[in-house]
């Protein structure tokens, strides 16, 4: 007879709502997201400033059991995403199981059990913990002198403050990333004066800004083949291998390609020598996580643009001062600096056997064996953990393919097989060897700064092919794995 485990999940983003989907299907009923917000959708319910869109294909970006043919275009608009899944929460019955504004504060492994403590200072016990808090959720807020003193609104975009009127004003945006580049798209349009602060310029990939007709629509309502199509279909598949190959070696043709694309791009689109220099970063594309956008380009050509190329030296009570001496007046300030990647379940307390410390674990930097189970951290699972394909495939896909291998770990506590599972130390060091080498060889190890690299250089990403991350998810190698009864 099967075992009833009861189920911990942190997180009701996408990750933590298709673990509480998946365990429903297998009739695993008794679990509990915990979620610190007030509402599903993790990132996308964080995030809302102007111009957020996902930058993966809309179809590619939902879970395979609950496509959409709803969409408005190719690549969806962040409040669409997040209308999604709140539609999926309901569809699926979810919400009932979901403590909304209550953060966990810790969870430890006691007696063979996780004792996991809310931050409101109530306790549940779990067989399993699933953690799925994601990895953009702690804002980074950057260390500018003087960013206190200013005397108008500042707000980091994954707190948008909507009250804040931005028509005719003299707005600021610091950072470049996609989402410093998807504000500025928007934001050139209304304000007064836009000043975009570049530590360093960004290659720019082009995409198609593709909206849905409702004839599409209905194409996709009645032929779900259509969607598959988009999803997974030759086409797609070539784009995936070919972007996979690219960013894996830093010395492929198919690199050499997105780098004759983007750089097609910069040449084509920005008319003004000066602009278009000042534009044109010194390392290699994909270098850093690509930036895809059909209007970036277009809106730093507005004459009420301004990109402000260099270092900041600091913030005064009425702009922003640069280290060369200049001086921008400003009436806004939106930080577009991203977030604290690195953090992933911290700052929980997660204590594992004999009171082993994720934090002392992780003190180097965050590893997790295939970035799923931790060694002495029995029945945890992260998915979307540390070293995972974060900027290689759709994350969506991603934890789909997690989800799986860790159900069949699960499974083997569910049969009886053991009490508790965790991998072995040097498992999770040859993984970490082997990643390490091949990181080393990615073009993200090509020769810039990015959210990527760990402080000794190394991209904490995942190394390898799609083809390979699909084959490692679909069985778990239970030889690397220590079995426990009796915990």
């Amino acid at each position: 007879m099967a075992r009833k485990l009861r189920f911990v999940i942190i997180g009701a983003g996408m990750a933590g709502m298709l673990a509480g989907i998946r365990l429903k299907e297998r009739g695993d009923h008794d679990f509990t997201i915990y979620e610190k917000g007030d509402s599903v959708g993790g990132t996308w319910r964080e995030n809302h400033y102007p111009g957020l869109a996902c930058d993966t294909p809309a179809h590619s970006y939902t879970y395979s059991f609950a496509t959409n043919p709803e969409w408005s275009a190719f690549y969806a608009p962040g409040p669409e995403i997040r209308a999604y899944f709140e539609g999926v929460a309901d569809r699926y019955d979810l919400k009932s199981q979901i403590e909304f504004n209550n953060e966990i504060a810790a969870c430890r492994f006691v007696d063979g059990r996780w004792r996991v403590t809310t931050t409101d200072g109530r306790e549940d016990v779990a067989d399993v913990v699933i953690a799925a808090t994601g990895v953009l959720h702690h804002p980074n807020v950057p260390d500018i002198s003087g960013l206190k003193d200013f005397q108008g609104p500042v707000f980091h975009s994954a707190r948008w403050d909507h009250a804040v009127p931005l028509d005719a004003k003299r707005v600021g945006v610091i950072g470049n990333g996609s989402t410093g580049v998807q504000i500025v798209s928007a934001v050139s349009k209304v304000a007064g004066k836009l000043t975009h602060f570049l530590r360093s310029p960004q290659w720019i990939m082009p995409c198609p800004d593709i909206k849905y007709a409702e004839e599409d629509k209905t194409a996709f309502r009645d032929d779900p083949a259509k969607i598959e199509e988009v999803r997974n279909g030759p086409d797609a598949a070539a784009r995936r291998a070919r972007f996979t190959a690219a960013i894996i070696d830093m010395d492929s043709p198919e690199l050499e390609e997105i780098q004759t694309i983007c750089e097609r791009n910069l040449e084509e689109s920005i008319r003004d020598p000066a602009l278009r220099e000042k534009l044109r970063p010194d390392y290699r594309a994909a270098c850093k996580r690509m930036v895809f956008s059909a209007h970036y380009y277009d809106a730093v050509q507005r004459p009420n643009v301004d990109v402000a190329l260099g270092a900041i030296d600091c913030v005064e009570v009425n702009g922003i001062r640069m280290k060369d001496g200049s001086f921008h007046e400003l009436d806004v300030i939106a930080l577009a600096t991203g977030f604290k990647v690195d953090q992933f379940v911290r700052p929980m307390v997660i204590e594992g056997q004999e009171g082993q410390s994720l934090e002392g674990l992780w003190q180097e930097h965050p590893r997790a064996y295939y970035a799923v189970t931790v060694p002495g951290f029995p029945n945890f699972f992260l998915l979307n953990g540390p070293t995972g394909p974060v900027g290689n495939f759709t994350l969506i896909d991603i934890a789909e393919a997690q989800w799986d291998y860790a159900d069949q770990l699960i499974d083997l506590i569910r049969k009886g097989d053991c009490d508790a599972i965790a991998p072995s130390m040097a498992a999770l060091e040859d993984y970490e060897a082997r990643r390490t080498e091949a990181a080393k060889r990615t073009v993200f190890a090509s020769g810039c700064s990015s959210w990527y690299l760990d402080k000794d250089g190394v991209p904490q990403v995942w190394p390898w092919s799609y083809d390979y991350f699909r084959a490692v998810m679909a069985k778990p190698d239970l030889g690397d794995y220590e079995m426990m009864q009796g915990q």
